[in-house]
């Protein structure tokens, strides 16, 4: 029973963050390499923002109950 929870709860985890990931803005990419934005470096601001805090916090709860299921 138990590890049917952290099953679940790993499989939800990690659909959230496949979600986040895609939601997050992709910048220049390669249009930079035809003329496209020379900027190198840009601020985080609004939205994208919590979404890159969202994905910190969510691979970090994966991480850890993957390291648990590792272990029960």
């Amino acid at each position: 029973m138990k590890e049917n929870v952290y099953n679940i709860i790993q499989l939800v985890l990690a659909i959230i963050l496949i979600l986040v990931i895609l939601l997050q803005h992709k910048g220049s990419g390669l249009g930079s390499a035809f003329g496209g934005s020379s900027n190198v470096y840009s601020t985080k601001r609004g939205l994208d923002k919590i979404l890159h805090y969202i994905t910190i916090i969510t691979s970090i709860i994966f991480f850890v109950f993957s390291l648990v299921r590792l272990f029960l």
